[in-house]
């Protein structure tokens, strides 16, 4: 992250803070500087992460999109494909409160190059994995899994850093834009290749290249150290004085003595406690929807004699590529139309955050349980449905990271951020795939085997989803009873 050069120019090297968001301040005399607004650079680093951020996104999505090949090719059933996608999330938020722990401590540049090349290595080893070695393609998605959490926790803290308080709502915005659409581009990739080269393999051989690329803007565009912008820098940036001050012993001893401090004060966070629960809902369904919804498609589609049951070698793969366009749209539209609905809303209350969270969460439960309902008769209206479900999930995504960002200090966002990554990954996108497989796999073992009731086990498993997604808004809507209180806090 780039920090006020003014500033910078007026301290010695020695008292450039590089490391932890936090040093005690004490007082010393003003230095005025002035801050214009982000600087042309600030604006190209922020695109190299949203561009991390993309890739990130399509490299998770690759199995989702070639699913039906995956699973003939290693014979898998129904549980054992979901187990796929709770290896890769399950090391993914393992990993997140590590890479949390360093980007709060250590050099933000290194550990998120380093993530994104491990990735990128194993991703493209893993496309040339046999049939008989099943467990290693587990095991490889497990390690890109690792790697990915680099990205999520660490670029959100970069951008925070950036910008001051109104242009960082939009370009937390803007980066989070980029979750649907490399979702989407993810299925498109994947389905593509497949139909392209006869050949899902390749789908896996794409995004290392562009990791690749990503890496050479990441050593060429961000400063190689990067500053935290405290809470006080931020306040008195914005009327253009700053006060400074830098215990150098200190800064080192707090910041690595007081991660379990730093934990249980979130867990007294009340607004980030019930804000990160309702975002586990949020991931509980989009990770069922993102894994299965394809599949689902295509046994709906066999059902009602649109299509013939898969037995070649290459499955068709059009329903992936039209969810992946869905997925796009819907993902760009709702993080601007949730961006915009909070700017405007928050002017007259000031729980409008959390309040739009409840709500959005509430009418995508009802469209995508309308959509398991119709999906027997009309493919046509379940795809709507599908897709005004993800359209008000996706408006959460950059008011639920806003939230966090401004219930709690600066100093502590990093392990905040990897905090609710870990449990809403534990208890949500990590559970529902492999879930929803053993629910599906249970109801069919009751059943004699056929076509209806391969669709039907997909179809009253995913009604879970539908049940969660009303907790969520829920858990949204509690928020909203201390998000005032545990804000004030934070800014003192």
């Amino acid at each position: 992250a780039h920090e006020n050069r003014g500033l910078q120019s007026q301290l010695p090297p020695e008292e450039q803070n590089y490391g932890a968001t936090a040093a005690h301040v004490r007082q010393r005399p003003f230095v005025s500087v002035s801050r214009n607004g982000p600087a042309k650079r600030d604006y190209l680093i922020a695109a190299v992460l949203c561009y991390g951020n993309l890739i990130n996104f399509m490299d998770w999505f690759i199995v989702p999109g070639t699913l039906i090949d995956i699973q003939k090719y290693f014979k898998l059933s129904d549980g054992g494909t979901g187990l796929l996608q709770t290896v890769f999330i399950l090391c993914y938020m393992l990993a997140a409160p590590i890479f949390g722990y360093l980007g709060d401590r250590y050099n933000r540049k290194i550990i998120l190059g380093a993530g994104i090349f491990s990735w990128s290595v194993v991703t493209l080893g893993s496309s040339f994995i046999s049939e008989s070695h099943y467990w290693i393609f587990f095991l490889s998605r497990g390690l890109v899994g690792i790697g990915t959490a680099s990205c999520s926790t660490i670029a959100p803290t970069i951008i925070a850093d950036l910008f001051e308080e109104g242009r960082r709502t939009t370009m937390l915005s803007i980066f989070y834009i980029f979750i649907p659409v490399g979702s989407g581009l993810g299925y498109v990739l994947a389905a593509g290749m497949a139909d392209v080269t006869g050949d899902w393999h390749w789908a896996f051989r794409i995004t290392p290249c562009m990791g690749g690329l990503a890496l050479v803007l990441l050593i060429l565009l961000v400063p190689h150290r990067t500053q935290r912008r405290t809470a006080a820098h931020r306040a008195l940036s914005i009327s253009g004085t700053i006060r400074v001050a830098a215990e150098r012993p200190d800064v080192h001893r707090t910041a690595k003595t007081t991660w379990c401090q730093d934990v249980i004060s979130l867990a007294k966070n009340r607004s980030f406690v019930w804000s990160s629960l309702g975002l586990t809902a949020m991931a509980f369904v989009t990770g069922a929807l993102g894994m299965w919804v394809p599949l689902f498609l295509y046994r709906a589609q066999v059902v009602q004699g649109i299509v013939p049951p898969c037995l070649q070698e290459s499955c068709n793969s059009s329903n992936s590529i039209i969810f992946g366009g869905i997925t796009i749209g819907t993902g760009i539209l709702g993080v601007i139309a949730g961006a915009e609905a909070a700017r405007r809303l928050r002017k007259i209350n000031n729980k409008a955050d959390p309040l739009i969270c409840a709500t959005s969460m509430c009418i995508s439960a009802l469209c995508l349980y309308i959509a398991l309902m119709v999906a027997q008769t009309n493919i046509l209206s379940t795809f709507i449905f599908i897709a005004f479900g993800e359209l008000f999930l996706s408006v959460n995504w950059a008011v639920v990271t806003d939230i966090l960002l401004y219930v709690v200090t600066p100093r502590q966002q990093s392990t905040a951020i990897a905090l609710q990554i870990l449990v809403s990954h534990l208890l949500g996108d990590a559970s529902s795939p492999y879930l929803i497989g053993i629910i599906s796999n249970a109801i069919q073992a009751k059943n004699a085997h056929s076509f209806q009731w391969n669709f039907w086990s997909m179809q009253y498993s995913f009604i879970v989803c539908a049940f969660v997604g009303v907790f969520g808004g829920g858990f949204f809507l509690l928020t909203s009873f201390y998000i005032e209180e545990d804000r004030k806090e934070a800014e003192q």
